[in-house]
């Protein structure tokens, strides 16, 4: 074996990345003994990380446990051909999150399959995600040969259908090599029982694809991850660079409050520096006080990166728990933290024929395409120009648990061409002259608890008392503004979010807005007291087990969902999910409405709204 380049150890040395390649392959196709081989042709080295931005782009997305695990898979090694990381991808088909995590980290991916079994789905599927996440160069190892007597006609099907798998995914191809792993024919050289194939062995094809692009040669991105001072006087900050380079003097922007201004000074761990690059752990002085926050960016000005809130992207559904378009998840872009919900899924792709097709949601492991709406603006790049700010992470915003990795793809043009017009009347004073704080009542519970009943009895109420309420009741809101909407899971949530909308202006209005929703999933309920401020919403959880709430039955619903008659009945086969921490609960099963009302409006007075 020969000894290690010092071509490839100065460039580790330098923090320029060796050629990630990303091994995939479904479980018994022989990929990590193929990995194996690859890795022993060999010299280990220490990787260097300083040029490791693409880390960055999934944070978060796996416990310390899991990103070790994929770590030790991964093995950097200086060969005669080049300097590699070589990493075996997870097989299985529950590793989404794994494999997307490496794929974000790969610069060609080398799809191993069984010469018997051929391209399956799971070849297809590892293919397609290494291709939207960064490898853009794919090479084919048509492993065990030897059990179908190294047949090259049977090679030759087999190189067909990958060639054309290659050409729909818009990869360079490399090559198909026929090798056998177990005895390394073909791997690092060529074999004799192979004879028939005149092209280079894996090793060799390997070392023909095109180094990857560095990150310092990216456009210069840092996230701010402390600062000095606060708002507008802030002048010290410290952070990460994780793409680009900048230097003492250049001209730099803060986003996404866009306030330019100069670097004076710049330290990294060695102490004071003319220069910082991808992967510096830097502190800055700035020549003015800027408006910026923990998470913002820093960028060049010349080459400064989007900001929008209305984005489209795509993902990759992560979750046991179907995607719900319209329902809020937490949202994490490079340091930047908020919630963002798919306003619009445009389609989910079939992974073996790359089709387009319809689709209302996704399921573990689908990708698909669609528009985000996020809470605030964000700043961020297109994955395809600079990947090191361009993916992001869903999280569900109760379990913590990532839901779905993405990459952007641009921002869209309706988030530019709309502002928000201020107006001369504001809620306090429409407010003022009602002579009452406005608020939301948020009755939530099964169906026949008493919502309706209650929230119609305490109306007439505050009514008698001279105060201005609405009533936004489940059934009557279904005859209209939402009339288009059935009862699937994803149509509960939206039923919610345009109900949550609508509230938010009448309390803008100045009203007491009574909403008399089952609105069944507490994911929604939180999503409706974010629009508001901390004592605009008061969640009032109408209790009544189901069989109070099926004797009493007041519209049949009950009976029919029984019998089969109505499908997606809460309760019945529709989860409810009941609220842990109620501003009100009302034991309706026990108490008369009267006596309901009596103590919502001991609660009201209590908490100053009437």
């Amino acid at each position: 074996m020969e000894n290690k380049t010092p071509n490839d150890l100065e460039r580790l040395k330098a923090g320029i990345a060796p050629l990630r390649v990303l091994v995939c392959g479904p479980p018994g196709v022989g990929k990590t003994t193929l990995s194996k081989k690859l890795v022993e042709s060999g010299q280990p080295i220490e990787r260097d990380t300083r040029a490791a931005g693409h880390v960055l782009r999934f944070a978060g997305l796996m416990g310390s446990g899991a990103l070790g695990a994929l770590d030790q898979a991964c093995a950097t090694v200086t060969t005669p051909n080049g300097a590699l990381t070589i990493c075996d991808a997870p097989a299985k088909a529950s590793d989404t999150a794994m494999l997307a995590a490496a794929a974000s980290m790969s610069d060609v991916a080398l799809i191993v399959i069984d010469a018997g079994d051929g391209l399956d789905h799971r070849a297809h599927y590892q293919a397609l995600i290494s291709s939207m996440l960064g490898a853009h160069q794919i090479v084919l190892a048509v492993n065990k040969l030897d059990a179908v007597g190294h047949a090259e006609a049977h090679f030759d099907q087999l190189r067909g259908q990958f060639e054309e798998m290659a050409r729909l995914l818009e990869l360079e191809i490399g090559a198909a090599i026929p090798v056998v792993a177990e005895t390394g024919e073909n791997v690092v050289r060529p074999g004799d029982k192979l004879s028939w194939y005149r092209g280079p062995a894996l090793l060799e094809q390997l070392a023909t694809f095109d180094k990857p692009v560095e990150a310092a040669s990216r456009p210069f991105r840092m996230i701010i991850q402390e600062m000095e001072g606060e708002g507008g006087g802030t002048t010290e900050l410290a952070g990460i660079v994780i793409s680009g380079k900048v230097r003492r003097g250049d001209e730099i922007i803060a986003l996404p409050e866009v306030t330019t201004t100069r670097l004076l000074r710049l330290s990294t761990s060695d102490g004071e520096a003319e220069e910082a690059v991808a992967g510096d752990a830097v502190a800055v002085g700035l020549s003015n006080p800027i408006g910026a926050a923990v998470g913002d960016v820093l960028a060049a000005v010349d080459a400064e990166p989007s900001v929008s809130d209305q984005v489209a992207a795509h993902l990759i559904w992560l979750d046991r728990e179907p995607l719900l378009p319209g329902r809020g998840y937490a949202i994490a872009v490079g340091g930047q933290k908020t919630t963002a919900t798919v306003s619009t899924l445009k389609h989910k792709v079939d992974a073996d024929t790359l089709e387009h097709q319809a689709a209302t949601t996704l399921e573990m492991g689908d990708i698909g395409y669609g528009n985000l709406s996020i809470s605030r603006p964000v700043v961020f790049d297109a994955y395809a120009q600079n990947p090191d700010l361009g993916a992001f992470v869903l999280f569900d915003q109760i379990t913590e648990a990532a839901v779905a990795v993405g990459i952007f793809e641009f921002g869209l043009w309706r988030a530019t061409n709309l502002q928000w017009q201020a107006l001369e009347v504001e809620k306090g004073a429409r407010a003022g002259l009602k002579g009452q704080r406005p608020c939301v009542l948020w009755f939530t519970g099964l169906s026949g608890a008493g919502k309706s009943t209650i929230a119609s009895l305490l109306e007439k109420r505050l009514h008698a008392l001279g105060r201005h309420t609405y009533v936004l009741d489940g059934d009557n809101v279904r005859h209209g503004l939402n009339k288009d909407l059935g009862f699937t899971d994803a149509d509960r949530v939206e039923n919610i979010r345009r109900v949550a909308e609508t509230a938010k202006l009448f309390v803008d209005a100045g009203l007491i807005v009574m909403v008399s929703f089952i609105s069944p999933f507490r994911m929604e309920r939180r999503m409706a007291r974010d629009l508001l401020s901390r004592d605009e919403f008061i969640e009032v959880f109408v209790e009544a087990s189901l069989e109070v709430c099926e004797q009493r039955d007041p519209k049949g619903l009950y009976k029919k969902a029984r019998a089969g008659e109505i499908r997606n009945f809460t309760g019945i086969d529709s989860a409810y999910e009941e609220p842990e921490n109620a501003d009100i609960t009302l034991a309706a099963g026990d108490l008369s409405p009267d006596d309901l009302v009596e103590q919502m409006m001991r609660e009201l007075k209590q908490r100053k709204l009437i």
